[in-house]
């Protein structure tokens, strides 16, 4: 556990560092001014977890690096829509937020490394699960959220080929994205008939049917030069992670505010919508879209996690590519 001690503790000197920063310099984050103090808090916690998990990894250094894991992933939430806003060349709401997010959303990596690895000494690996599909009742899972897109999807599709939906026209969205600034390759998109979003939702799909079947393992025949070789498993939990942290909590909190809002407990939002009811056929499909594919996401990254790691185990399934 020696290396991801140090290296929680790296991260902690970093993160703790950016926010006292902030804090001395007066610079708020999430619009507060004392937030700052919080997240040098956090950092200076993991320098402390992280170098007692170096001298003892037992004890209570990893209960505290999970904590501490735990307050970085709340910490990077929405880091996926500023993401999105940078791929089609918009700016994020806050440049120290932004930079707080994806500080936090690394930390929560190295945090959740630290706190799960044990250095394995310098002889033969321990062996890694074969590639196989997941089981049957994550792929379920998984073809639940590919299916909560498809309404998300055509409610976009129309829209960007100037149909109406939920009694708003093509023109009016277009519209309403040039009075909100969105850049040129997103109006250019658009007016072309490709959402980006719709574009994102695919990469979506994609990712989350490689977490589920042997190919996201291991690069398939079509991959050429890179065929036959283990996909490294950071490279699809990076993105499923993040994806997971900040969809689950995003669309469950939205479908519980509109369930309230469709009850007549609270008044919705209505933005340039006109009536309550053009906002409430909206928001529905959007929250069930990102709730219903964040879970099934953070199903089949928890999986993926499991089956990839050394000595893992997972499900039954298809073995080798296939």
């Amino acid at each position: 556990m020696t290396e991801r001690g140090w290296a929680a503790a790296g991260w902690g000197v970093g993160y703790g560092g950016f926010g006292l920063g902030c804090a001395l310099s007066g610079t708020a984050l999430w619009g507060v001014g004392w937030a700052g103090w919080v997240v040098a808090g956090v950092g200076a916690a993991a320098v402390g977890a992280g170098w007692r998990a170096v001298r003892r990894p037992a004890g209570w250094s990893t209960r505290v690096l999970w904590l501490l894991c735990g307050l970085a992933v709340v910490g990077a939430w929405s880091l996926l829509m500023d993401v999105v806003a940078l791929l089609f060349g918009q700016g994020v709401d806050s440049v120290p937020d932004a930079v707080q997010k994806a500080s936090a959303g690394a930390g929560a990596l190295v945090l959740a490394g630290a706190a799960r690895g044990r250095d394995r000494g310098r002889g033969r690996p321990a062996p890694v699960a074969a590639p196989a599909a997941a089981p049957g009742v994550v792929q379920l899972a998984a073809w639940a959220g590919s299916l909560a897109f498809l309404p998300y999807v055509v409610m976009k599709l129309v829209w960007a080929f100037g149909g109406s939906f939920a009694g708003i026209s093509g023109e009016q969205m277009d519209a309403s994205y040039v009075r909100n600034g969105s850049s040129g390759l997103w109006l250019a998109l658009e007016r072309r008939g490709l959402d980006g979003t719709v574009l994102l939702a695919a990469v979506g799909v994609f990712l989350l049917w490689g977490l589920v079947r042997p190919w996201g393992q291991v690069f398939p025949r079509w991959t050429l030069p890179l065929r036959g070789r283990r996909v490294p498993r950071w490279l699809p939990l990076t993105p499923a992670l993040l994806g997971a942290a900040t969809l689950v909590p995003y669309g469950l909190v939205g479908l519980g505010y509109l369930a309230l809002c469709t009850l007549g407990v609270v008044g919705i939002r209505q933005g340039e919508l006109a009536t309550p009811e053009q906002a409430l056929q909206v928001a529905w499909v959007g929250a069930a879209a990102f709730a219903g594919y964040g879970v099934a996401l953070a199903v089949a990254a928890r999986w993926y996690w499991r089956r990839t790691r050394e000595g893992g185990e997972g499900g039954d399934g298809c073995r080798g590519v296939c």
